[in-house]
């Protein structure tokens, strides 16, 4: 099938650490890759782009290709640390403590659900299979990926200041409810920035482009190593 395509620029952002650079695009969380430079980031984020359509066109999202490269805009640059050296986007930006309105918390919703089902569609077709051994992933089975992937969305819970209900269960579900609950909680101001030690929590807009990273990098992760 065909995906439609935009000449309009697409903003993007990069995160510079030494030995790893991320390129990101700031109003479509998840769509994020990363190279030894900024060229080499910017062209994997490109490379990326009909893979990311379809997790987004299976969830019905609406998501325009870029015509070219060149259409993916720079519109900040950040300093990278030690986790983005290691492999994760980790450093907030300027616009991140910007009010978040209705629709944007709508359109972060729909792609979680997305990112989400692509996890699950890429386990489902791999079950059965061991997974190739090599750079993405290490030695991890499916099972252990999986399941790094459910102990992170925790984590990151908890960082955006929820927890889960003990009445719930540990479960994919449980913990992807607990996600969206606490979002919109954190989004309509119910949630203190600070947690009861003082530490500052993640902003919603951080915590989102986190997340869907996380996810689609083990999404394809999977995909990859049982192909």
């Amino acid at each position: 099938m065909m995906m439609a395509q935009t000449e309009s620029p697409i903003q993007v952002y990069l995160e510079i650490g030494q030995t790893r650079t991320f390129a990101a695009a700031l109003d479509w969380p998840g769509w994020c890759r990363s190279g030894r430079d900024a060229a080499a980031a910017l062209q994997a984020l490109y490379d990326y782009a009909p893979r990311y359509a379809g997790v987004l066109q299976a969830a019905h999202l609406d998501f325009l290709l870029p015509g070219d490269a060149s259409n993916l805009v720079v519109v900040e640059q950040v300093e990278g640390n030690a986790t983005t050296n290691f492999g994760a986007p980790a450093v907030t930006l300027s616009g991140d403590a910007r009010p978040v309105n209705p629709d944007e918390l709508r359109h972060w919703q729909g792609i979680l659900e997305a990112c989400w089902q692509a996890v699950d569609t890429a386990v489902e077709a791999a079950a059965g299979r061991i997974l190739r051994k090599g750079p993405r992933g290490g030695g991890r089975d499916l099972d252990k990926v999986f399941q790094h992937v459910l102990d992170v969305d925790v984590a990151y819970l908890s960082s955006l200041g929820g927890k889960l209900d003990p009445d719930a269960g540990h479960t994919p579900a449980s913990i992807r409810q607990a996600i969206l609950t606490t979002l919109a909680a954190v989004v309509r101001g119910e949630v203190p920035a600070r947690g009861p030690r003082g530490g500052l929590r993640w902003q919603p807009r951080y915590f989102v482009r986190r997340l869907a990273w996380h996810e689609l990098d083990h999404a394809w992760e999977i995909e990859d190593r049982a192909a």
